[in-house]
């Protein structure tokens, strides 16, 4: 009884968005796994094939690869959002990212075969279909923003930017993830903020 109230709690934030009957709503949010885990839990290894997507109740996550034993973090994530490594999920291909948290969490997940089913019976009603693709990959949708940015600001404005746009980053994430995310040391981002202070 205690997960089926967790289950509901959690969805019915969503349940305007989706117009559908009461027992088909429920049949596919009992779809969904409900686990807490520590900090520093990798929920997917590079390499792996990804076959479950999470969606934070409580929680950060960060999704991250090595280059030539670098730490380079992509994306963040935080409550009601949701993640994969998106290509290892929807094609099958190993996944090029680590998805790991950083804080104790609580995360719903979902098989892909189950996640596949779902939107096999609702591709007759596109604007359904298209409500629940936008809602799962939201913040896949915003990496080519970052991209973007990480090739054509300097990482001060990058920071600034995180500050303006994302500041429960720079609240949550320790220090020397957000420098992996800026592509700076943490000795440079201590530079920056430094900086900006004395600016003000």
């Amino acid at each position: 009884m205690q997960v089926l109230y967790n289950q509901n709690n959690m969805f019915n934030q969503f349940r305007n968005k989706f117009p559908l009957s009461d027992e088909k709503w429920n049949e596919y949010i009992s779809c969904f796994n409900r686990i807490e885990v520590p900090a520093k839990t990798i929920l997917l290894e590079e390499g792996e094939i990804s076959k479950k997507l999470f969606i934070i109740e409580k929680g950060c996550i960060r999704v991250w690869f090595n280059n030539n034993g670098k730490d380079l973090t992509t994306q963040f994530f935080f409550e009601n959002q949701s993640v994969a490594s998106i290509e290892s999920f929807m094609k099958r291909n190993p996944s090029q990212v680590v998805v790991e948290t950083i804080e104790a969490s609580v995360i719903w997940w979902i098989h892909k075969h189950e996640l596949d089913k779902i939107l096999e019976e609702i591709k007759e009603i596109p604007e359904l279909r298209d409500r629940l693709i936008n809602m799962l990959f939201q913040r896949t949708f915003d990496y080519m923003k970052y991209f973007v940015s990480f090739i054509k600001d300097s990482p001060t404005q990058r920071y600034l930017n995180l500050i303006q746009e994302r500041p429960q980053i720079v609240q949550r994430v320790p220090q020397h993830y957000i420098a992996s995310y800026l592509g700076v040391s943490t000795v440079h981002l201590s530079r920056i903020k430094s900086k900006l202070v004395q600016e003000k």
